[in-house]
């Protein structure tokens, strides 16, 4: 486990390691450079997952499953929102199902945390969660990564999923989305990509989203704009920041308060 930096979650979690290129928003993944950094930090679970390909780091295909790592969550007293193997998918297929039970099994046992689960890979997401049998678990937020409108049709995967909160990722958004129906779906992440290698984004294409967001009452989270401001110029990520619409959009399907008694509930956030 980390802290982290990433806006719209507390800590990351990561009993899964290494991954494989699924589509165009997987091009420059923050994660191969970041597990990069680890291998030469002599993290041995970081070994040997990527490789160089020209100017960038990309992945060799070789997923780890981390056993060890599976019982951090239980260690954290303090309530927070956990994204679950920020430096992997938990659906790819070589995550075996049994490891994805060990997964779920101790998302069960901490009630006090919320999960956030992104996959590329949603169609195997809902087999999983379709063969469970059982009622969702309330703390468990199941999403996916659109990050044009070829992958739109992942949105449809994701809506078919019983769980109490469903997420998209517009992130990096590279293209139009198009007219989207985001019905079932209760949160949207939007934001543009970083790095020496981004592609821009443009604000038609975050207008479209924010528009449907409205339309079916879904919280709505701009990350930011990354390399590219609004203006098409390229500067820091810093610079840029993540105003959109002359507005911080930190919208949240709903909080987790510890209260005095030490339970925890629910509050609505939109």
């Amino acid at each position: 486990m980390s802290e982290t930096t990433i806006e719209w979650t507390d800590a990351t979690w990561n009993p899964v390691v290494g991954c494989s290129a699924m589509s165009a928003g997987c091009t420059n993944c923050y994660a191969t450079s970041m597990a990069r950094r680890l291998e030469a930090m002599g993290v041995e679970k970081y070994i040997d997952l990527t490789r160089r390909s020209g100017r960038r780091t990309v992945w060799k295909g070789i997923v780890r499953e981390d056993a060890s790592a599976l019982d951090i969550p239980l260690r954290w007293r303090k309530p927070r929102k956990v994204f679950v193997n920020s430096m992997s998918d938990l659906f790819h297929p070589d995550v075996s199902s049994g490891f994805v039970e060990k997964v779920w099994d101790v998302m069960a046992r901490t009630p006090r945390h919320s999960y956030q689960i992104l996959t590329k890979r949603p169609d195997r997401m809902a087999a999983f969660v379709a063969a469970l049998n059982a009622d969702p678990l309330s703390n468990v937020w199941l999403g996916t990564s659109v990050e044009d409108a070829k992958v739109v049709d992942r949105i449809d995967d994701l809506r078919a999923i019983l769980a109490k909160i469903r997420f998209i990722s517009f992130e990096p958004l590279i293209g139009p989305v198009g007219d989207i129906d985001l019905e079932g779906i209760h949160w949207a992440i939007v934001g543009g990509e970083s790095g020496p290698q981004a592609r821009p984004i443009r604000e038609p294409w975050i207008d479209e989203i924010h528009a449907a967001c409205l339309t079916r009452g879904t919280a709505f989270f701009f990350k930011q704009w990354g390399a590219w401001g609004k203006d098409n110029v390229r500067r820091s990520k810093k610079s840029n920041g993540r105003t959109y619409r002359g507005t911080t959009w930190d919208e949240m399907p709903f909080t987790l308060r510890e209260s005095a008694d030490g339970g925890v509930h629910v509050d609505q956030a939109v």
